[in-house]
């Protein structure tokens, strides 16, 4: 079981996600982790991790995982259910950190949801959807921006659930069950 939450910076996604999440896990049973992708790069970062930390329910186990998501998804039990947040940051990293290209970025989504399905992991994953400014001038942010989108296409065609939020409201795309938090 997959659900992919996509919406604006500050829209509210990580709340509506992590309500999700926290149903599916309530409904099955088993651990729930935290899987995050931020690092305190700076002052505003380390204070919006923090604010995230406070707000979020107790009983996460909460894994920092910049880039290396295969392995700690590897970590987790079967049968647990886990948020990722946010595969906008991973995406950034994995281009500009580890040198991926598109399609090794794509191959590392693949493997990170054939294992979730295989060990019965439900995972919901956090991102932004960057693409409703105008279009970038610059090479580098459209390279970005695509690899961006592509991860989003993929996640939102193999998903069970697909959510935008937009002002703290979570919009169906597609689902098979009861709507959001």
């Amino acid at each position: 079981m997959t659900a992919f939450v996509s919406g604006g910076a500050r829209s509210g996604k990580s709340a509506v996600a992590e309500r999700l999440t926290l149903a599916w896990q309530q409904r099955r049973g088993g651990p729930r982790f935290y899987l995050a992708t931020a690092t305190a790069s700076d002052s505003e970062m380390a204070a919006r991790i923090e604010r995230h930390r406070r707000e979020r329910a107790s009983g996460w186990t909460t894994r920092e995982v910049p880039l290396a998501l295969g392995k700690a998804l590897a970590e987790v039990p079967a049968g647990a259910t886990v948020l990722l947040d946010c595969l906008t940051l991973w995406a950034s990293r994995a281009l500009y950190e580890a040198g991926f290209d598109e399609e090794e970025g794509c191959a590392e989504l693949a493997e990170l949801l054939l294992d979730a399905g295989k060990r019965q992991i439900a995972l919901v994953v956090v991102s932004n959807d960057l693409n409703e400014d105008l279009p970038p001038r610059d090479a580098e942010t459209w390279r970005y921006l695509a690899f961006l989108q592509r991860l989003h296409r993929q996640l939102a065609m193999e998903a069970d659930r697909v959510v935008e939020v937009v002002a703290g409201m979570a919009i169906e795309w597609k689902t098979d069950e009861e709507p959001a938090p």
